[in-house]
């Protein structure tokens, strides 16, 4: 049962590529937005997931590649890694996972370098023929291996820029409804920014204020193709602030929050003969026009535009730079899928190392993201820092 059971749900992500949107004019059918290659925008670590899936102005660490390259920058530290682990639908099936992988190298006081890679297992499927006989086995995959560069433009201002090659292979060549399929591969870019300014206090400089904002349009590449038809990867715009709180010498609170909004059409009203009476038709809509023409596309108007932003919203307290005490709230509008859920987490350093936990609570019974945790490791491979007066200093050093 368990293996049908992810044979489905890798069918569903294949059909998302291969079929069309629902051809039925009802109000309690949901316009939900399903782009292609998905784990694009599962969160890799535990700090951000932690978070609510909030990470785009914290402070930077190895994993900032992921949530907006430009914050490296302004890390302080010279050379680290990272290592995440993921086990994904836990509650559904024991065999897929998230892996990933980064580091990042400081070139000099005003620019850096970063790479990581993520590998989603999706677990072994088990085909069946019309008559539900067994037709052979399948290990479905996907791999996102990605390069990045930042650098400052400002005492307080850096921008980013990363290239990544994106492979997915969900059910090799297989096929469906008389389609042939075949594993699809692709290139994306993502651009980011990041501003930080620290007002430290006049009468106690263990504290003190700092405002951090970013910005990354993510995934910006071309369509992608499973046998038959191009659709949109996961194009993504993430706009996010922070604000750090240093209490004392020994406390220090951070207060996130994020607003994400997929820059892919929203699925068109047709009527019950397929028409489409309002609205685009992803399929001929190119992926420049799908990025700009994603503002002002849905059906229903600006309204709906709007339901189609979620938020992320986080807090962590740190302890003497040693322990850390995170958690958080996604929310996604009930009219674009529901996704809603609580996080929680812990982080501890010992010197150049760092452990962080994450767990993830639905606040819907039934949920597949239900039992979700995650694991994190980072490493300080270099303890030196690098020198820079203009540097922020981040809270978990």
């Amino acid at each position: 049962m368990k293996r049908k059971l992810v044979a489905a749900l890798a069918s569903v992500a294949l059909m998302n590529a291969l079929t069309s949107q629902a051809q039925v004019n009802n109000k309690s059918v949901q316009r939900t937005l399903s782009p292609s290659v998905p784990f694009l925008l599962i969160s890799p670590d535990s700090r951000g997931a932690a978070l609510g899936d909030a990470g785009v102005a914290s402070s930077p660490d190895a994993n900032s590649i992921y949530w907006n390259t430009a914050k490296l920058a302004f890390i302080d530290k010279n050379l680290g890694t990272t290592v995440s682990y993921t086990p994904w639908l836990r509650d559904l099936v024991d065999d897929m996972g998230l892996i990933n992988a980064g580091l990042f190298k400081k070139i000099d006081k005003n620019s850096a370098f970063a790479a990581s890679m993520t590998y989603f297992n999706q677990g072994e499927i088990q085909f069946t023929t019309a008559t539900g006989q067994p037709n052979g086995t399948f290990q479905s995959r996907d791999l996102n291996i990605t390069a990045g560069y930042t650098r400052k433009i400002g005492r307080d201002f850096s921008t980013g820029i990363n290239l990544k090659y994106i492979h997915s292979n969900l059910i090799g060549a297989q096929v469906v409804n008389g389609i042939a399929s075949k594993p699809a591969s692709n290139v994306a870019g993502d651009l980011s920014f990041f501003y930080t300014n620290e007002k430290p206090s006049t009468k106690n400089k263990d504290r003190g204020m700092r405002y951090s904002a970013g910005a990354v349009i993510s995934n910006i590449g071309g369509k992608i193709n499973y046998g038959r038809d191009a659709f949109y990867i996961p194009t993504n715009l993430k706009i996010g602030g922070a604000i750090n709180f240093k209490i004392d010498a020994h406390n220090q609170f951070n207060f996130l929050l994020d607003a994400n909004k997929l820059l892919i059409p929203t699925p068109p009203l047709r009527d019950n003969n397929g028409t489409i009476v309002k609205g685009r038709d992803p399929q001929t809509t190119g992926v420049i026009a799908g990025i700009f023409g994603s503002f002002s596309d849905a059906p229903d108007g600006f309204k709906e535009e709007l339901r189609e932003v979620t938020l992320s919203t986080g807090v962590e307290y740190w302890y003497n730079n040693f322990f850390a005490l995170r958690g958080g709230y996604f929310m996604e509008s009930n009219a674009k899928g529901g996704s809603k859920y609580v996080t929680t987490g812990l982080g501890f350093k010992i010197n150049n190392y760092n452990l962080d936990l994450a767990y993830l609570v639905p606040t819907s019974q039934g949920s597949p993201l239900s039992n979700t945790w995650r694991i994190t490791l980072i490493f300080d491979l270099d303890a030196k820092k690098v020198s820079n007066p203009t540097e922020v200093p981040t809270e978990n050093q």
